[in-house]
Order: structure tokens, then sequence, then C-alpha cells
């Protein structure tokens, strides 16, 4: 009688490879789409009135404090009940994209507020329109604040894409539970997945920390 599972061999090399992409892909979409939307509504949030800045915190903070699993599983169940299902891959991306958003909206807001006001209004005096002020002084100063911050929930993107496995996107995390399952080398299987994601996030905090030293000249 033969045996259910097989080993781990070179042959399931293309499986991984297409789990790595896969994660690769979708941070990349969560990270771009999360930084350019925390952009615009960290900036609204740092020149709203309060009504509006309470009112826009509020969304954000329902965003940051509803672990992502839940909001992945209700926003699919959502969407599919109302029969317009999606793509594993979109509706992973919009959900971790705005769940990135959540968090990268108070980086840049905390990076707009730390530019003292008196900066702006001597851009001002010296001819600069508004948005000339915004581009030419608040944001250039601000990146030493927002980067660090930037940088470490960019890290964290990477990672929590792992529970977009949860909705059938093949990511790594997904493809090793089925390695898992065929090989019974959970071991194996998941100190790799474990060095993938040292040997993506470690170079890239090392080059934070090259970039802040070369900010702070």
């Amino acid at each position: 009688m033969g045996s259910f599972f097989t080993p781990l061999s070179w042959n399931d090399s293309g499986f991984i490879l297409t789990g790595v992409m896969n994660t690769i892909t979708i941070s990349l979409v969560a990270i771009i789409a999360g930084t350019l939307l925390g952009l615009v509504v960290g900036f609204i949030r740092s020149e709203a009135n309060k009504a509006a800045n309470t009112a826009l915190g509020a969304v954000l903070d329902i965003l940051r404090s509803v672990p992502l699993i839940i909001q992945l599983i209700l926003f699919t169940t959502y969407i599919g009940a109302m029969g317009h299902p999606l793509d594993p891959f979109v509706a992973g991306s919009i959900v971790l994209s705005l769940y990135t958003m959540a968090f990268m909206a108070e980086v840049f807001r905390g990076g707009f507020d730390s530019v003292h006001g008196s900066m702006i209004t001597a851009a001002r005096s010296l001819g600069m329109t508004y948005w000339q002020a915004v581009r030419y002084v608040q944001f250039p100063i601000s990146l030493r604040a927002i980067f660090p911050s930037w940088l470490g929930v960019a890290l964290s993107v990477i990672k929590d894409s792992a529970l977009v496995s949860v909705i059938g996107y093949m990511e790594l995390l997904r493809t090793s539970e089925q390695l898992i399952s065929r090989t019974q080398q959970p071991l194996e299987i998941l100190i790799g997945v474990g060095v993938f994601y040292f040997i993506i996030s470690y170079p890239l905090s090392l080059y934070g920390k090259y970039v802040e030293r070369k900010m702070a000249v």
C-alpha cells in the first residue's frame, strides 16, 4: 500500500517560488498603495479642522484596531454575499492596502505636525505659494521624522501579508501549509519560511539605518 506522503524535493522549488513571488507582489502593492493613501489622509488630518479630524481619526482607529485577519474574512464574505466575489489577490490587496493606509496616515500626520508653523510662514513670506511651501519646505523637513516609522510599518506589512492566506491567496505561508500537508516535514519548511522573511526584512532594516544616518548629516 502506497504512502500518502512524499518527501520535499527540488521539484517543489517552482511551487515555493510562486509563493515567494506572490508574497512580494501583494506586499509591494499594499506598501505603495497604503503609502500614497496614507500621505493624502495624513496631510488632510494635519490640516483639517477638529471635527473633520475627529471623524477621520475614528475611521482610522477602526482599521487599526480590528485584527487584519477579521477584516479579510469580513470583506471577502460581504463582497461574496453581495454577488461580486473577488479574486483573492484583489480582495487581499484592497484590505491590506487600507490596513496599511491607516498606519501610514498617522506616520505622515506626525511628520507634518513636527514641522513648526513658523517655517511655513517664512516660506510664504519669501513669495512661495501654499503648495510650494508644502512641497519644498514642509514635506522635505518632515521626512526625517517620517522615514523610520514608515520603514517599520512597511516591514510589518511584509509579515502581515501571510494572513492573506486565510482567503485563499497562494502566498508563501499557504504554499508552505500545502507542502507540510503533503510531506509531513513542518520543521524544515517553516524554518525555510522564516529564513525568507529574515532575508527580506533584515537588509531593509539595515538600509533604513543607513538612510537615517545620511539624513542626520
